[in-house]
């Protein structure tokens, strides 16, 4: 398997059909249930407790019950656990990569890289633990005077975590918020369960203490109910959330009623622009790279790609010869590079946007459709060029395997395009021209700006968007701070003398 060493699914140590509840596995409440399906061959990989509104509230008063607590534990006890979860997930790596690759349908070269970043935030959050600090200002008002400002947990946690990336995506919250202090609930997608459940078992064997992390499943009729309560709750101080733009906005609706502190990396819309200046080989590559990445499902995958007239039709013709070279097939063979979309919506929506964008024009040069030999959700890698800028693409994120390329001519074309859609999350440019890339540095509307590079995600970089791409930021120094608040105390220290 080219250096993958795994058994048969049913063997695999970190696969679990309960639920993970103040230190213990749990089943719901009223019994019910809900399966887990491979996306590359339909078949039910297990099931999982189908959660609600009592199992939510059990949870939240399972973390409530331990916070204070594990607020009060020391930097130094926190760093330490978060180093043992450390070792343990870089020792599991291999059934972790299984499992993501079985669930989401992620090749698996993807899913050993997602295990490999999840971890880094883990060891990073380790190192932050220790420097959790505050400030100090003498003789402010009197000579006398002292103020302090300390950096104290905001309280219990809940997470809400995508599909795409659904153990990476838990790590970066997970990690910040333990270091910080705070006990964590996380609603894994309805999809991807058993990562969640698997890393809570480490989680455990790490040792931290019950009530810390906890692990609520449930289907997606659900979902909103689940969501509901963790918004609802007084007791929970801080909600971070991955996914869409329309279910973000109903989660900082419905938390507006406790003032819910909140974090949301909503939808992106990434343009890819190129330059007639740019190094064309790897603004090819890295164009595919980014676009064709676990077949296009991540939310800084390149989605609107804008190419300059003077380069275009050679830009169409190398990225033609690359996607040509896409090897689609069963995600846990290691020879493909893409495997099945995630679900039938999925493949529904890539559909309109390759109808849309043919029917507005656009020349479809490969793919354009689902190959049915291999099954119903494999969409083929798919490159459509003349692509006008009021195609469907355009306005919304495609999520899929479909590269759109559209002509521009000056550089003002190419940043009110990339400005004109209200996602803010992530962008890439490609130019050698310095000064070119210092305007676009500063006229491009996101929150995560790419030159001539698409790896944008290191463990020390603020993760985040802007505009309805959401709110704060996660990773790096700023990430703990989301699971914090500053108390300011006011000393007069002469009543002391």
């Amino acid at each position: 398997m080219n250096g993958f060493k795994f058994g048969p699914f049913d063997e695999n140590p970190l696969v679990f059909d309960k639920a993970f509840v103040g230190g213990k596995w749990v089943d719901s409440l009223c019994g019910d249930t809900f399966e887990v399906i491979n996306p590359a061959n339909g078949e039910v990989l297990g099931s999982v407790p189908d959660m609600d509104e009592v199992d939510t509230l059990e949870a939240i008063e399972r973390a409530h019950r331990a916070q204070r607590e594990w607020g009060e534990s020391t930097l130094k006890e926190r760093s330490g656990l978060l180093r043992k979860l450390f070792g343990l997930v870089a020792t599991n790596t291999d059934h972790l990569t299984q499992l993501v690759t079985l669930e989401g349908g992620k090749p698996l070269s993807d899913s050993r890289g997602e295990i490999v970043k999840a971890n880094v935030f883990h060891e990073w959050y380790s190192e932050e633990a220790k420097r959790v600090g505050g400030e100090c200002m003498l003789g402010v008002q009197k000579k006398d005077s002292q103020l302090l400002f300390l950096r104290q947990p905001i309280g219990i946690a809940a997470l809400i975590t995508p599909w795409n990336a659904p153990l990476q995506m838990i790590s970066r919250k997970a990690a910040a918020a333990l270091a910080a202090g705070c006990c964590v609930i996380v609603k894994p997608a309805e999809d991807t369960p058993l990562s969640a459940l698997a890393l809570a078992h480490l989680i455990n064997l790490a040792g931290f203490p019950p009530g810390v992390f906890n692990v609520v499943t449930c289907s997606r009729d659900k979902m909103r109910r689940v969501s509901g309560v963790l918004c609802d709750s007084p007791l929970v101080r801080k909600l971070s959330f991955t996914g869409s733009t329309v279910a973000g906005k109903w989660l900082y609706e419905r938390c507006s009623q406790t003032v819910k502190k909140l974090s949301l990396e909503l939808g992106g819309n990434a343009a890819f622009i190129v330059f007639e200046s740019a190094d064309l080989e790897k603004a090819v590559q890295a164009c595919t790279d980014s676009k064709f990445r676990n077949g296009g499902q991540t939310c800084i995958c390149a989605n609107r790609i804008l190419v300059q007239d003077s380069i275009y039709d050679q830009f169409c013709q190398k990225l033609e010869e690359k996607v040509k070279n896409i090897k689609m097939g069963p995600p846990i063979n290691s020879k493909n590079s893409q495997g099945p979309l995630i679900n039938k919506r999925a493949v529904g929506k890539v559909s309109r946007h390759v109808d849309d964008a043919i029917a507005r024009g656009g020349v479809l040069k490969i793919g354009g459709k689902v190959d049915r030999s291999l099954g119903p959700l494999y969409f083929e890698p798919t490159l459509i060029t003349e692509v006008p800028s009021d195609a469907l693409v355009h306005r919304e994120e495609t999520f899929g395997p479909l590269a759109a390329i559209t002509r521009f001519i000056f550089e003002e074309e190419a940043i009110q395009i990339a400005n004109s859609v209200q996602a803010g999350l992530a962008s890439y440019v490609f130019t050698r021209n310095y000064g070119q890339a210092h305007r676009l540095s500063k006229a491009i509307e996101v929150g995560m700006l790419g030159i001539n590079e698409i790896s944008i995600t290191p463990e020390q970089a603020p993760f985040g968007g802007i505009k309805e791409s959401g709110l704060g930021r996660e990773g790096s120094v700023h990430g703990i701070e989301e699971y914090q608040e500053i108390k300011y105390l006011n000393f007069n220290m002469a009543a002391f003398l």
